[in-house]
């Protein structure tokens, strides 16, 4: 890349700036959420200055603040891979595939995101996107009529389309190529009151499934959320009623914990939205809603296989209220380790290594050596954030907040062969790229402490 053209960390950076900016306009509430957070995310910090000296040392208190991820829907092939292209300007790939089908939610879906170390500390920002499968549409009539819609329309500007060959062709974009694209992109993901469809198409859509409606009858796939992220769930949840909104009932993902892991996830209600139709009737949508995380650290196979069994175990049970389906989950999940030393020995989640500033080992080390050198105070370990999903969170959080139980038709075989080829490239295996960054983070620690 040449020394004129803007980093695509930093282009990722003014993306997920300026669509908080539009959000917060075309969504008030999210706003209000934001400073809920923040305040439940400084009064953590100012409880735990050991908290907040850890996240400082590591860079990641610098990312709390600006850490969102969003959430859209497409319904081509030809929409995905040109989003793809799109994302790819911002330094973001398609890691991880997830199949909603059975859960009733006819999309399949990947995450697009930053891979390395750096460009997740400079701005870490995630889309959540889904491929509507419109072979899941039963109708042959209503599932051609979709196709038709979509293959009409077209989600990207021409000058962002433009923008994005001149980024493949010269490797970069320049500061004023990066603002334009900025702006343009923007557009993809805005919010429109005018469907594109009539209102008995809407409705037709509609009753299939409440998504498909909202991927189909409108102009390009809005964003339909924005997710900051916070050091408490549990306390957000408890005071979203005190700023006026009203949370969904249950926290998805595993319990509170001592050493938090994976994903946690919880939103406020959809809005119902004034829009209007094609034969200029008039009526409302809901689709758009918002929603908050909290991440913990990431898995390798065995902690999620052991997570999987234990959500599991406690879905046997179903609870009435957050507060019983927390003690439920509790209770269930004091069968996977709470402590970070059990959790690294016993190979159940990933860790970043690094040597500690003046120590130094005389003679080779490897790999062997690595309890020793902790115990010694010559090696730290920092738990590795979770930056991907839980299929299972996703579909709760779509159902909940599209007041739809889903469509037991849907739960067919997953398809992650149709996805990629739709895709044009295969996605990345999340749990290979943890696997990776760790390897890479024990070997420099090692080679400090012996150069």
């Amino acid at each position: 890349m040449s020394a004129a053209h803007v980093s695509s960390d930093d282009i990722r950076d003014q993306f997920s700036k300026a669509m908080s900016a539009m959000y917060q306009q075309e969504v008030p509430q999210y706003s209000a959420l934001l400073s809920l957070v923040a305040s439940v995310n400084e009064e953590v910090l100012a409880a735990s200055p050991a908290l907040r000296e850890t996240l400082s040392v590591h860079n990641e208190l610098a990312r709390l603040d600006v850490e969102r991820h969003g959430a859209i829907r497409v319904g081509t092939a030809e929409e995905l891979a040109l989003l793809r292209r799109m994302f790819a300007v911002m330094g973001m790939h398609p890691v991880g595939y997830y199949d909603l089908a059975p859960a009733g939610v006819p999309v399949h879906s990947t995450a697009f995101r930053p891979v390395d170390d750096a460009a997740l500390s400079r701005n870490p920002f995630r889309v959540f996107t889904s491929l509507l499968r419109l072979e899941l549409i039963d109708d042959p009539e209503l599932r051609e009529q979709a196709r038709e819609i979509l293959e009409a329309r077209r989600i990207v500007t021409p000058q962002a389309v433009a923008l994005i060959e001149r980024f493949e062709q010269q490797g970069g974009l320049n500061a004023e190529q990066a603002a334009q694209f900025v702006d343009q992109a923007l557009e993809t993901f805005r919010w429109h009151e005018q469907a594109t469809v009539d209102l008995a198409t809407y409705q037709r859509l509609q009753q299939e499934h409440r998504l498909i409606a909202d991927v189909v009858c409108f102009k390009g796939p809005h964003i339909n959320h924005l997710t900051p992220r916070t050091l408490d769930i549990d306390d957000v949840q408890r005071r979203m009623p005190q700023v006026g909104i009203d949370p969904k009932a249950i926290i998805e993902g595993p319990p509170r914990r001592r050493c938090p892991i994976l994903l946690r996830q919880t939103s406020f209600k959809a809005l119902e939205e004034p829009i209007s139709f094609a034969d200029d009737a008039r009526g409302r949508h809901t689709a758009r809603f918002g929603e908050i995380e909290q991440r913990g650290i990431a898995l390798t196979h065995a902690g999620r296989a052991l997570y999987d069994r234990l959500l599991s175990e406690a879905k046997s049970a179903a609870a009435a209220d957050n507060e019983a389906h927390q003690a439920h989950l509790a209770a269930v999940f004091e069968a996977f380790p709470d402590d970070e030393t059990t959790l690294r020995r016993e190979g159940l989640a990933f860790f970043h290594y690094h040597a500690v500033p003046g120590a130094h080992v005389a003679g080779p080390v490897d790999e062997g050596d690595v309890e020793r050198l902790v115990e010694q105070g010559a090696l730290t370990v920092t738990p590795m954030i979770y930056e991907d999903f839980l299929p299972v969170s996703a579909a709760g959080i779509f159902q909940s907040n599209l007041g739809d139980k889903g469509h037991d038709g849907y739960a067919r075989e997953a398809n992650q062969q149709q996805f990629e080829q739709a895709l044009g490239v295969p996605v990345a295996d999340e749990v290979a790229l943890y696997a990776k960054r760790q390897q890479a983070s024990l070997e420099q620690a090692l080679a400090q402490l012996t150069g």
